[in-house]
């Protein structure tokens, strides 16, 4: 039943034809009408788009004057004038500026509250990581990886990178970390007085070896995991499948 399947799918491109000569809410009126929607049921829907997109003061504005940003977030109202169940949206923040993917970030955020399934395809990866709860990785056309950020980071990962940060002369602090054997490739940050290692063990590993460095008197201020962001994953990943 492809008919009926399109009816609960909203499509956001990444780059969309706008109509020369239409008003912001005469532009969401004639998609209205497309979907089948009656005049009094567009009369409704359509002020709380605009609303919901931010553009409620724009809407006697002609399309075709709007910045990218505001294009982009009426795209949005326009897939959502018949209120899909899914939304597919192929990089919602493409050439936004700053104060605009905030803007665009909150509404995904209030969409998914709203109980909407969104599918990003984006190149953008801190965004990503900022907003979805699931990711897949393709590669060549082929799924590589799908799972949440923290589940696919320690499938690839069977070292983390600590970082220990130190008030005096570190040159103790390092004959003592290298006497551990789950510590490797210790470097020194020294403008910030930190060091960094690779550790092979496990969080209660870490626990023990920061009790022990404080037992043996190092002047620590800090310890912590260095988290891995998406585009360390997604590099990683990739560089996989490439050997395969």
């Amino acid at each position: 039943h492809p008919h009926e399947v399109r009816k609960q799918i909203g499509y956001m491109p990444d780059f969309f034809g706008v109509y020369d000569q239409l008003k912001t809410e005469e532009y969401l009126d004639f998609y209205g009408a497309s979907y089948g929607l009656d005049a009094a049921q567009r009369a409704v829907l359509i002020p709380k788009l605009l609303e919901l997109v931010n553009l409620s003061s724009k809407r006697n504005d002609y399309v075709d004057l709007l910045s990218r940003g505001m294009k982009q977030r009426l795209c949005l109202a326009r897939a959502l004038i018949h209120d899909p169940k899914v939304l597919i949206l192929d990089e919602p923040a493409s050439g936004l500026d700053p104060r605009a993917r905030v803007e665009m970030r909150e509404i995904l955020r209030e969409l998914k509250a709203m109980g909407k399934t969104i599918l990003i395809s984006s190149h953008i990866l801190p965004e990503l990581a900022e907003m979805c709860d699931t990711l897949g990785v393709i590669d060549s056309g082929e799924l590589i990886a799908h799972g949440s950020v923290q589940s696919i980071q320690e499938k690839l990962q069977s070292e983390k990178v600590i970082s220990v940060k130190l008030t005096g002369d570190y040159i103790e602090a390092i004959r003592f970390f290298e006497n551990d054997p789950l510590v490797s490739q210790i470097t020194e940050i020294q403008d910030k007085g930190i060091l960094q290692f690779l550790y092979k063990g496990t969080e209660h590993d870490q626990l023990d070896l920061l009790r022990k460095a404080m037992s043996a008197g190092l002047p620590i201020l800090a310890f912590s995991e260095e988290e891995t962001d998406l585009e360390d994953v997604f590099m990683e990943i990739t560089k996989g499948a490439e050997a395969l």
